[in-house]
């Protein structure tokens, strides 16, 4: 058998061992995702060998969708980590036979700790199974490799079924894109977060000016800011006009001599504006996502006072 005709078994077998387990679902489930949902304390998930493995990549999805979990070695469990686990908690604990003696050692401690207990099992008669509260049937008819030994089929039947735990959480608890970006406050989509203050120019880098500065002057400050706008303020500070980029060209292009026009003349009164407790996603959408895109917006308060400059460049890839 060629490599490539042994990997479209595998992925075969795989594929339809999980078919076989969501056919298989009951009640059960929906006990499983009460009881977790219910949990007062936190999720624990425990697995020997690569049912460790799994448990840990179950316990970071729950944790990273609002449910608080995390995964106990059951092995580290019998020689104190037992400690970590309290009344109030959930423990799902993963064994597809059910008789890992690791985890049948600690059974009646975490009965004596007051932990419900949800068993993943392959064997409904098992140890394991029989001890839980709830349990949900993991079987496999056969593993994916050709001695049947390999936790393959009954490891992602494993991960699955965490996957749709916790998936299954998300819905019971209405968590959102935007409580999900709150706890990845890493990478582009923490940025997708942060608010208009915190990402946009003020002070020395932006290009702030009163109507009477001559479009000469405002262009050498948008220069030295590195901004593609300048923002026309009156005397109590409000915004009253905005100055691109655009703008500066298209006075030229009507008269050569305009470099000495006061900008009052020429800006675009009444600007598209933005508050600062705006998020970075919704001013992207406002950006970019209209019929007239912005490369600038002005961030102006209530009162219409001029606050910073928010540009596309804080945006790009929302």
């Amino acid at each position: 058998m060629d490599h490539l005709s042994v990997a479209r078994n595998v992925l075969k077998l795989e594929a339809r061992a999980i078919d076989g387990v969501s056919e298989r679902l009951g009640e059960s489930f929906s006990r499983a995702v009460e009881l977790m949902y219910e949990c007062k304390g936190r999720i624990i998930v425990l697995g020997m060998g690569k049912c460790f493995h799994i448990a840990r990549k179950i316990a970071a999805t729950l944790a990273s969708t609002g449910t608080p979990a995390f995964a106990v070695h059951p092995g580290e469990a019998f020689h104190g980590d037992l400690g970590m686990i309290v009344k109030g908690d959930v423990v799902l604990a993963l064994s597809n036979s059910g008789e890992t003696s690791e985890m049948t050692a600690i059974l009646p401690s975490l009965k004596q700790r007051g932990a419900k207990l949800i068993a993943i099992s392959g064997r409904e008669e098992s140890t394991l199974a029989k001890a839980a509260e709830v349990y949900i049937s993991s079987y496999v008819p056969k593993e994916a490799c050709s001695f049947g030994m390999v936790p393959t089929c009954s490891s992602t039947v494993q991960l699955a079924l965490g996957d749709a735990l916790a998936m299954a959480l998300v819905e019971k608890r209405n968590f959102t894109e935007k409580d999900f970006a709150l706890l990845h406050p890493g990478g582009a989509l923490g940025r997708k977060m942060l608010k208009v203050e915190q990402i946009m120019r003020t002070g020395d880098n932006l290009a702030k000016v009163t109507p009477d500065t001559v479009v000469r002057d405002v262009v050498i400050m948008m220069t030295k800011t590195r901004n593609g706008a300048a923002c026309v303020v009156d005397a109590e500070g409000k915004l009253c006009g905005f100055f691109t980029d655009g703008d500066f060209r298209r006075a030229i292009i009507r008269d050569p001599e305009a470099v000495m026009t006061p900008v009052g003349d020429v800006m675009t009164k009444n600007p598209t504006t933005i508050t600062p407790g705006y998020l970075a996603s919704e001013a992207a959408e406002i950006m970019f996502g209209s019929n007239k895109k912005f490369s600038q917006l002005p961030v102006v308060d209530e009162e219409g006072k001029l606050l910073g400059l928010l540009d596309d460049d804080e945006l790009i890839g929302m």
